[in-house]
Order: C-alpha cells, then structure tokens, then sequence
C-alpha cells in the first residue's frame, strides 16, 4: 500500500510519514511540539536516506557502498510476494533455488542462507520471508562486518517493518491468480492517546502454482505498539507470530550427464513435472519472535537506541529430489531420487546498543557511533534419511530410478535412524560480544570521510550427539571500514570504500563444524569498491559502482598430504554496476538496473581447482521496471528481466540457460479509496528456468500468470 501522512509537495515527488518519518518520537504528555518531521522520503521508488548502513541517520549519497532500496510503492505495483521477487530488480543480486524451502541469495558471487536482517537484527533462520509487514527492503553490497557482525561476505538484505504511527488508517488487499493462488492482507494503525500508538499487519495466503502437487499457505500477524515517554523516550515493543507450511519443488534434473567442454542443459518438455514425493516433500515453519526497541534522547545531540530480540523457531522438511541427470536404466528413461528429513529448532536472543553523538567544530562535523552486541542461539538439528521400498533402488533403498512419466511413480519412502544410515543429530550454541567504534567526519560541504572497526568474539559449541563427540572453536575477529566521499557539487557524489568480514568455518548456519573444521581459521572477505551517486533530479537517483571483492581462507586439500586440510584457497568477484530509480515526472516511476560481473575461483579450492566459475552468476543481468499514470485514475506498468547463462553448481558442468522475461501491469483508481490493478507476469510466455540448486535441481519459471489484486485504505 502507499503510504498516506503528512506530508508536503517536493519536485516531483510527495513526502510521507512512514520509513525514516517513523523514527521520529510520537508526541507526549507535556511536550512543547506536535510537530511530525519528515525526513527525505519519498511516495515512490526512491528513498534518501538510511540509518542501516551506517547505524545513523545518513543521506544514501552520503554513504560509501552500493546500496539498492525497493520501496513498499515499487513492491505493491510489481505484486511482489517474496525474497525472490524484491531481488530481481537488484543489479548483482541473483536468488538462488534454496532446495525449495528457504530464501537463498548471491551476492557479488558469494552464496548465502543466512545474511538476512530484520530492523537491523540477525535473521539467519532458514525459511521464506514474506513482505507483508515490509516497509521497505535495503540491500547493502560487500561485506558489512562493521555494522552487521560476522558473514554478510557478498552483502546482506535487511528488512525494515511497518512500525507504529501518529495518525489512524485501515487498510488491506486481496489479490487472486490463474493457478487459484490467493492472498489477503490489512494494516490498521490506531492511536490509543498522544503518547501510544499501536499497528497490526496481518496475512493469510494460499500458494498455488503450475506445478504439480504444489500447494500451501502462509499465516501470519505482526502487532506492534509504540509510547513515548515525556517526549524524549520512544519504546517500540512487537511480536510476530509466522506459519509457513508448503510443498518442497526442487525442479527438474539435467537432460544428460554434462562435462566441462560439453555442459548440460535443464530437461525440457516437463514444466509442471513434480520430481518428488506428494505429501512427502513438505516444509513446516513456524517463528514466534518478540522484540523491542527503546531510544532515549539526552539532547539533540546524543541518542541511545538499544534493540532486542526473541526469537523461538521450529522447522521440519522432508525433502524427495532428483540427484542424477536423466539416465538410461534397462531401456528406459530414468531420474535417480534420494530423499531425507531435516528438523531444526533454534531460539536467537539478540541485543544491539548504539551511542550516537554528534559534535560540530567549527567546519567539521563528527557523527560519532560506539556500541555493543551480544547475542546467544541455540540451535537443535538431525537429518534422517529416506530408504525406498521397492522399484530400481540402488545403495540398500537410498537411491531409487523412476522412469519419465507424467506424473513419475516413486515407491513409498521411510525414515530410517538405525546405525550407519546416515543419521545427524548435533546440538550447538553460538554466542557473540561485539563491540564498535565508528567516525563520520563532514569537513565542510564537499567531503566526508568515514571510518570504523568492529570486534567479535564468536564461540561456537557442537555437540555430535551420533557420536558423543563435542567440538569447540572461538574467533575474535576485527572487521574494519573505512570510506571517503567527495561532493564536487551538491547532487553528485564520488565515493571510495574498503571492507573486511569474516565467515567462521562452521557456516552459515553452523553445520560445518568438525574435528578438522574446529582448528580452522574464518574465511576472510576484502572489499574494494569506487562509486558514483547522482541525483539527476530532485526525485531521481543514478548510482555506479566498480568493486573487486578477494574470498580468502578457503578449505583446500594439503598437497602434500591429502589427508591435511589448509586455507589457502581463493575466489574472487568483480564487476560494475548500474542502478536508476525514482521519478522522471510526477506521472512516471522508473526503477533500473545493470550488472556486468565476473566471479572465479582463483586457488584451488576443496570443491573446486583454479579457473572453475562460481555458480548463479551470470556474467550479465539487466533489469527495468517503469510505470507511467495515463490519468489520475489510469496508469500501466511494463518490466523486462535479463540475465545471461551461468553454471548450476561449482562442478561447470549444468548450465542455467539465458532468459528474458518480460511482465505487465495495468492500475486502477476505482474511488479516493479503493484501487486495482492486474499484473500479468511472463506475458511471452518464456520457456524459461529461473533458478538452480545443484545440477539436478533446476527450476523452471513458470509461464503466463495473471494477478488480480484490489486495494482498500480508509
């Protein structure tokens, strides 16, 4: 939904309440002002400013990294529904399948399941994130480190939620497609007095797709209040409540056995073709997280905020899937299937706490920021394999072949825990302390420079409870950025940055910790990057940016000795960006992107020699999004999607082919009230796939969908 505040006439543009406005305090009892400030934002695809970047309030042309912003405005006129969807208007960014149950992104060539933030906090749990209670989604390039703790390598996504505001509204929407997917929201925002205000977004969805046996649905409601205290102190407290239940897709396997001088390429012919087991392939999310937000103003010159967060998450998925291309067994035409369970449960308690001080000397200008964060999550996980009862089964029933068919046939499958199945069960605990020191220094109009370092303390606990082994392993790793821009006149902005992270070698979701693991150092991160920034108009915004991004610390077997493992692998990312967004009229918005990038393993890995291409990156990607208002109450919408072919997996081996999509919207303004609008999605009916997993788990996109979708706020 758009945004309705209060808000004032700028250029083309129309300044609202909500995103930078909503950190703003509500008035209290005896303040001296009423005022709302508005900060900079924008009732469109463009924002100003940001505070997650550099934990202060900062101009984006102020900030020295790439950082690409979708607006609520720019997801409600796609119809977007997820992750994924937000992704493919950012240059760089490529969405990778995540076996079907859980966001997985790519970032400037570096794969993860975990860089993901809510309000700033860690949100490394695996699973879908929907955009519901989404005020905005910021993606912010290179490793982050400083600002956001260990891992976020390639960069990391942060979600920004609706949070309580001083003025009254109802609002919801409901869309259907032509699969029979459907989707119902509300946001209601109440004020209760001149101190508390409260706001609940809320959504039911029912997933629905070309695909055969896919179907689900997503519950969710997200209730939050705010007070303030005497007008200095604002407290935000909210909980979440997130049940995800939906059929697990990996797509389709390869036609036939690839090599490096003649890859593979997807199976064709079997778009709906479901290469699992019905009412076996299904993930069970649910997520109850509380968390809270005090900021407390000593003066106008020095804040507090301190952020906290529970989180109690519970998963299980079973998960059938292809693992061969499509092989000849006996004369017929077959797909080798394995399966297995996983369930998972992990409690996060996150706490984060910033100082801000600005101080003005004469000409210069310090924003100053000092803080700490701990953090303690515990995590319980098993896998447990699946045995076939019958058909073509290889490795005692772990393997089965299915002929091609329409719908396959696959045997009844069985969970298996006994000795030498394959059996996990680990029980680990990951604690951090933290702390930051950050300097951002204005030396009159023309330039800034920025510079801060970070420090981790990250212990990891495993307990293999299969083995009745324990390992431990702790890192203290210092993670620094430093910045500088120059503003030759006011709307350009030239930037320099050099970042550092660090990944421990336990992973993403600390799986990978072992005996050999445990005395590891962490991967490292180097990010260097140019950029430009350019506000061509007062509403519309051009950035560029060149970057060489260094993965250093990688498993490599010794080779001397086999049997040893040494860090002394190594990948390395470059490339070019270009991104557009905002409005060139007051009738028309325009969001677009381009990303030229190159990513190799350049020393031999554990997974791969020098020269192999890291996988999902494409050399090239370009995106364009516009909408143009006819008339006040008529506007139509065209987007056009483009990525070259890339590899599926590090083997080279498969290739995702080149596609171009293309989509189109049409909008409606029925009464001052209520709009409408249909997108039409793949309107070329593409053959396309749009994403992989492995070399066998390739997903094709789906063809022409048409959405319907009405729009109420009062």
């Amino acid at each position: 939904m758009r945004n309705l505040g209060i808000g004032t006439a700028l250029g083309f543009g129309l300044l609202t309440v909500p995103a930078m406005a909503q950190d703003q305090f509500l008035p209290g009892p005896g303040s001296t002002s009423q005022t709302i400030i508005v900060t900079g934002v924008r009732d469109g695809y463009q924002i100003d400013a940001t505070s997650t970047a550099t934990r202060t309030p900062t101009e984006l042309n102020d900030v020295p990294q790439a950082v690409s912003i979708i607006t609520e405005t720019q997801i409600d006129d796609q119809a977007m529904r997820s992750i994924a969807d937000v992704l493919r208007y950012v240059p760089g960014a490529v969405i990778s399948q995540g076996e079907g149950h859980r966001d997985q992104i790519i970032l400037r060539g570096n794969s993860s399941t975990a860089d993901f933030f809510v309000d700033g906090l860690r949100d490394d749990v695996q699973y879908y994130r929907g955009l519901y209670n989404a005020e905005r989604i910021e993606v912010l390039k290179g490793p982050n480190a400083m600002i956001f703790g260990r891992g976020g390598g390639g960069g990391v996504i942060n979600r920004v939620t609706k949070r309580p505001v001083a003025n009254a509204f109802i609002s919801g929407s409901g869309s259907a497609d032509t699969y029979g997917a459907w989707y119902v929201d509300a946001d209601i925002s109440q004020p209760l007095s001149e101190s508390v205000s409260t706001r609940m977004n809320a959504v039911y969805e029912e997933f629905r797709n070309n695909r055969d046996f896919y179907d689900g649905r997503r519950v969710a409601i997200n209730p939050t209040v705010a007070l303030s205290l005497g007008g200095a102190t604002r407290i935000d407290l909210g909980f979440e409540y997130n049940s995800d239940k939906r059929t697990i897709d990996r797509g389709v396997p390869s036609a036939v056995q690839g090599s490096l001088t003649s890859p593979s390429r997807p199976l064709t012919g079997v778009r709906d073709t479901f290469f699992g087991v019905p009412g076996f392939n299904v993930s069970d999310f649910e997520a109850k997280v509380l968390n809270g937000r005090v900021e407390h103003r000593f003066s106008d010159n020095l804040t507090l905020t301190s952020r906290i967060l529970y989180g109690d998450y519970d998963k299980l998925y079973r998960n059938a899937f292809a693992v061969t291309p499509v092989t000849p067994r006996g004369g017929v035409r077959s797909v080798g299937l394995e399966a297995y369970s996983d369930p998972t449960t992990r409690k996060n308690l996150l706490n984060q706490n910033d100082l801000v001080w600005t101080v003005t000397t004469g000409p210069v200008r310090h924003v100053l920021l000092a803080g700490f964060e701990v953090s303690d999550q515990r995590t319980r996980n098993q896998r447990i394999n699946g045995f076939f009862g019958g058909g073509d089964i290889v490795n005692g029933g772990r393997r089965v072949f299915v002929g091609l068919a329409d719908p396959i046939t696959v045997p009844p499958v069985t969970l298996r825990t006994a000795a030498n199945t394959g059996y996990r069960s680990v029980r680990t605990n990951a604690d951090v302390t933290a702390f930051y020191v950050q300097d951002q220094i204005s030396i009159g109009d023309h330039v800034d420079v920025i510079g801060g370092v970070r420090r981790d303390r990250f212990t990891l606990n495993v307990d293999d409870l299969v083995a009745a082994q324990s390992y431990s392993r702790t890192d203290t790793l210092w993670s620094p950025r430093v910045g500088v821009v120059l503003k030759p006149v006011q709307p350009v902005s030239i930037y320099a940055s050099y970042s550092r992270s660090f990944l421990p070698q336990s992973g993403d979701q600390f799986s990978s910790l072992d005996i050999t693991s445990a005395a590891l150092e962490p991967e490292r991160f180097d990010n260097y990057e140019l950029g430009l920034k350019w506000d061509i108009l007062p509403t519309l915004n051009l950035t560029a940016a060149i970057y060489q991004l260094d993965r250093t610390n990688t498993r490599a077997a010794d080779p001397n000795d086999a049997a040893r493992t040494v860090l002394t692998g190594a990948q390395r990312s470059k490339g070019f960006e270009l991104g557009l967004s905002g409005a060139i009229t007051a009738q028309w918005q325009i969001s677009a992107g381009y990303a030229l990038q190159d990513a190799t393993i350049r020393k031999t890995t554990s997974v791969a020699p020098a020269g192999r291409e890291v996988p999902l990156v494409p050399k090239q990607q370009a995106s364009l999004w516009t909408r143009y208002d006819l008339t006040p109450r008529l506007g139509a919408g065209v987007g056009v999607y483009h990525q070259s072919k890339s590899f599926t997996s590090i083997s080279n081996t498969a290739i995702l082919p080149a596609f171009t999509r293309v989509d189109a919207a049409a909008f409606f303004k029925l009464t001052p009230q209520i709009e409408a609008q249909i997108n039409v999605e793949n309107l070329l009916n593409s053959d396309y796939f749009s994403s992989a997993y492995n070399d066998n788990n390739i997903m094709p996109g789906a063809p022409t969908t048409v959405r319907a979708t009405v729009r109420m706020r009062l």
